[in-house]
């Protein structure tokens, strides 16, 4: 399925975003220093039934930003919602992942009209206190200093986060390595970082006013091996969205979209095709089996 590289301004920046397929609008989002990369196991398969739209966000993928700006969960969802407005879509389902799912409740929780459902994969929530002392050292001067320090030399120790978030670090496609230290390494890249943690705490404070807002049919995805969104994050997450449904994934980690491709993308589709059916299905959980 050919992708299409394109460019378009929003809220001052150029940011760029990959089209593929046809059919009804599904924008991928990726987390926390990603960008479309982060979909490339996902984009040829569902853009065989819709119009994929997978945006490098401000600070993130090939979409640079400079130093000062917010790159926070809140800005960022409005950018997301500018994008929208730019290119017209209407009736869109979006797929968000980690730190893409907080933005994606955001953007659903306030501009709700243009959106039909959500798929999360395992979002970053009020409930999860994983990481939480990491990203308050991080917020400090001492942790500023030591990440800007750290990041050009840092090339070694990918492998062991990136092993870090896959429930079977066997399951690590060549080359996803090297291509998130590029990313990484992107100039500008430890300023953005920090800026979409330095108001983390606030995020996750409006997160909580805001989720049982969010009336779109959404659909929970999360690996039983997640070591970034505490599993049990999800539970409490569900139970304040009106209309979600849960499904766990056994053994996989933190990233399921890029782990476990084809099951993701399967769940995808099934649940974006007709999520009004899954409204009989809120407040279920159900763990998928193994293909």
């Amino acid at each position: 399925m050919p992708t299409q590289e394109s460019w378009i301004e929003i809220d001052g920046h150029n940011v760029r975003y990959l089209r593929a397929g046809g059919g009804p609008p599904l924008v991928l989002v990726h987390g926390l220093a990603g960008g479309s990369f982060c979909w490339r196991f996902n984009i040829p398969a569902l853009a065989e039934h819709y119009t994929i739209y997978a945006v490098d966000l401000p600070g993130n993928g090939l979409s640079d930003a400079p130093a000062n700006t917010d790159c926070g969960m809140q800005p960022q969802a409005e950018r997301l919602n500018e994008f929208l407005e730019k290119l017209r879509l209407e009736e869109v389902n979006v797929a968000g992942s980690s730190f893409g799912g907080g933005i994606a409740m955001f953007l659903a929780a306030r501009h709700k009209s243009r959106l039909r459902s959500l798929v999360l994969a395992a979002p970053v929530n009020p409930w999860s206190a994983l990481g939480r002392r990491r990203i308050a050292l991080l917020n400090t001067a001492l942790g500023g200093y030591l990440l800007r320090l750290a990041m050009p030399l840092s090339r070694p120790v990918h492998r062991i986060a990136i092993n870090r978030l896959y429930g079977d670090p066997r399951r690590i496609r060549a080359g996803t390595v090297e291509s998130y230290g590029r990313l990484l390494q992107m100039p500008g890249r430890v300023a953005n970082v920090l800026s979409m943690l330095k108001n983390w705490q606030r995020d996750m404070q409006e997160l909580e006013a805001i989720i049982p807002q969010i009336e779109l049919p959404t659909l929970l995805v999360w690996g039983t091996r997640d070591g970034a969104v505490d599993l049990r994050s999800a539970t409490i997450l569900k139970q304040h969205l009106s209309k979600a449904e849960l499904i766990t994934l056994p053994e996989i980690g933190h990233i399921p979209p890029e782990e476990v491709p084809e099951e993701f993308n399967h769940m995808v589709m099934e649940f974006v095709s007709h999520p009004e059916r899954h409204d009989l299905l809120s407040g279920t959980d159900r763990t998928q089996q193994r293909l």
